[in-house]
């Protein structure tokens, strides 16, 4: 169900208030609200549409020249015979964060097997000469959050993005890329090679038409969907400048989350990240669990099963006084269980790792923890 007909019309007049000049998203938006739908712009007189804030005589007399509705004619003829998907900003399938963004596309372009409703979704971006330190971070990030089976957002560049869009679909992850063009290409063209793997696990979102080449702006365009559809934006290294500190920027600006993974001060690509934590502009991140705590999300699902096969769980005395405390008393620190429960602090660390791989306690940022 969509709140607007997917016909070839329609798509069309989307199709041509995008490529008149001075018409952005937010104007388009005014547009379509004040008239009803994308069509009915067209069949307004001009007086109407010059009651509408921000609109002059200027930007209507474009409005209705002939050449928008050719491009749009013939965009929409390459998006038919190449069976390319859209997605109206309106529609339930539209990514429901970026809904929420007042300069959101009017209209997204999909390939693949995506599905975005009711899912956790983060992006995932950083620096695009990724390190050791970068590359195993993602890997052990995305091994420790796929039981939850969120949907990894990144731009499908080098570096930062294709590592973690590749674990993502290791790990049978759902994965998007955004993309800076139009989806009759691939850049860079070396990850053509990933493409098939990306589809099977998710797919390729764009705004832009087949017309567009992966330029700089489309690059800065690109950074407010990947902020705009996620709950959270994780950057995992960067420079001291660069795009991945561009999309934290906006994400901050969408009151989103942002995390950052840090890094020993004189490593170059750990000083965006450092710098992003000390402005208080993103939280500090040292492990999936401390995005899954800040975030709040419900783990309850994915550990019902576990806790249904281990209701008999055998726990020795010690084990069973450190789970009654914590039931009893909700998340405590490591000195505060070995002081409450009389247990030497060595015992008590090795007594609740132990308890959490029979999966009956688990560990929280901060050196907490708690009864499942």
């Amino acid at each position: 169900m969509t709140s607007l007909q997917h016909t070839t019309a329609e798509l069309i007049a989307i199709l041509r208030l995008q490529h008149v000049p001075n018409i952005g998203d937010v104007m388009a938006k005014r547009l379509i609200t004040h008239c009803g739908s994308p069509s009915a712009i067209f069949e307004s007189k001009r007086s109407d549409l010059l009651q509408i804030d921000g609109i002059g005589t200027h930007t209507i007399r474009h409005l209705y020249e002939t050449e928008h509705l050719e491009a749009a004619e013939k965009e929409c003829k390459y998006i038919a015979s190449n069976n390319i998907e859209w997605i109206y900003f309106k529609d339930e399938e539209y990514p429901s964060y970026l809904k929420h963004c007042i300069d959101s596309p009017i209209l997204l372009f999909k390939k693949g097997n995506i599905d975005l409703v009711n899912r956790k979704i983060i992006s995932v971006v950083g620096t695009r000469k990724i390190t050791s330190y970068g590359t195993n971070f993602c890997e052990r990030f995305i091994a420790d959050i796929a039981p939850l089976n969120p949907i990894i957002v990144s731009g499908f560049a080098y570096g930062v993005d294709i590592c973690i869009q590749r674990e993502a679909v290791k790990h049978g992850l759902q994965t998007i890329g955004c993309l800076a063009h139009g989806l009759n290409q691939i850049y860079p063209k070396t990850h053509s090679k990933y493409q098939a793997d990306i589809y099977k696990n998710g797919g390729f979102l764009t705004e832009f038409w087949s017309t567009s080449n992966p330029e700089r702006e489309n690059f800065l365009k690109r950074n407010r969907i990947i902020a705009g559809m996620s709950e959270a934006t994780l950057v995992v290294e960067s420079a001291e400048k660069g795009g991945s500190l561009v999309t934290a920027d906006i994400a901050h600006s969408y009151n989103r989350d942002v995390f950052a993974v840090p890094g020993r001060t004189s490593d170059k690509y750990s000083l965006g990240c450092n710098n992003l934590i000390k402005q208080q502009k993103a939280h500090m991140l040292t492990s999936a669990a401390d995005l899954i705590y800040l975030l709040d999300w419900d783990l309850e699902e994915k550990e019902s099963k576990t806790i249904q096969k281990q209701l008999f769980v055998d726990l020795d005395d010690t084990e069973q006084t450190i789970y009654t405390y914590l039931e009893q008393n909700g998340k405590q620190l490591l000195d505060g269980i070995a002081l409450s429960c009389k247990i030497p602090i060595f015992k008590a660390s090795s007594t609740l790792l132990a308890m959490e791989m029979k999966g009956v306690i688990r560990p929280l940022p901060g050196k907490l923890f708690e009864a499942i």
